[in-house]
């Protein structure tokens, strides 16, 4: 306890903070490309998931109860992993752009997180597995890791979109007014042009289609591990691999859209806008998955009093 305050409560506090002013400062480096708030953001980013994590190993200390068994210990480690695997990323592939959009809906999801904060309470007998230290990171790093292909996703349809107006307006100008398609196209993509000056920061289009293919490859394959020790604890825990309940058909719809994605994106005509729809339709299922079905519908994985 420091000052009064615990010390899983201050890294909690920590954390938020850090999310908070890093994606303040990774939005002001993707609008202005001033290289200080990059190495703001990424310093904050850091400091953030390492007191998340710090955070987690602190409750175990404390209750000696695997934290991640409730929604609350379980958002925790999503947002902390959303944003680890972000800054790997983005030392790897200098994703700094996307890093405003992550660690916005990290700092969301966990303090959405801290609203289901039950305090210490006994697991109920079906979670107390050592299943428990093996599914439950697994499944949430697939979330996370599909989080930041879902913000890459995000970027490449605004980015596509703009660029088809712009274009389209450009060809318009020159029908109108023909010899002067040199200046619209100067007016059009000038660094003063709003929204497009901001995305012409971006990599290109083809760029963006392999980052979001990259980190659709780390979660796909983490989630169909997930499924799989899911159903040898539910074997151990209900005495049978898959009982069709709500939770594990939705993972299941998940694991079929991204499977999907892969599929698609060794067609040439279905790579890029197309498949980048399907990441973002694939990480809405998997939003409901988390969080739609375990707080909504009754069943097995429910978080419903």
């Amino acid at each position: 306890m420091i000052h009064g305050m615990p010390i899983d409560e201050l890294l909690l506090v920590t954390a938020i903070a850090s999310y908070v002013i890093g994606a303040l400062a990774l939005f002001g480096f993707f609008l202005a490309q001033v290289p200080f708030l990059r190495n703001l953001g990424a310093t904050l980013a850091i400091i953030g998931a390492l007191a998340q994590f710090a955070q987690l190993v602190a409750r175990y200390e404390i209750s000696h109860i695997w934290p991640l068994l409730n929604l609350y210990g379980s958002l925790s480690l999503f947002s902390a992993m959303s944003v680890a695997i972000f800054v790997i990323f983005a030392f790897r592939y200098r994703l700094w752009f996307a890093g405003g959009f992550v660690l916005a809906l990290a700092a969301m999801f966990l303090t959405y997180g801290v609203t289901w904060n039950e305090g210490v309470m006994p697991p109920v007998p079906s979670l107390q597995s050592y299943w428990a230290k093996i599914h439950v990171p697994i499944v949430v790093t697939s979330y996370a890791a599909f989080l930041v292909s879902f913000v890459i996703s995000a970027l490449y349809l605004v980015r596509y979109y703009v660029e088809r107006r712009r274009g389209a307006a450009m060809m318009l100008s020159a029908s109108v007014e023909p010899g002067a398609s040199g200046n619209a196209t100067a007016t059009l993509s000038g660094p003063n042009d709003g929204v497009s000056g901001w995305l012409a920061s971006l990599p290109t289009l083809p760029q963006l289609d392999v980052l979001v293919y990259r980190s659709v490859a780390v979660g796909l394959p983490l989630l169909t591990l997930g499924i799989i020790t899911g159903a040898l604890w539910a074997k151990e825990a209900w005495g049978a691999y898959w009982q069709w309940d709500p939770k594990e058909t939705a993972a299941l719809f998940s694991w079929i859209i991204y499977a999907a994605y892969m599929h698609l994106h060794t067609r040439n005509q279905w790579r890029g806008l197309r498949t980048s729809w399907v990441s973002v339709i694939g990480f809405l299922s998997i939003i409901f998955c988390y969080l739609g079905v375990n707080i909504w519908i009754s069943g097995l994985h429910s978080y419903k009093v």
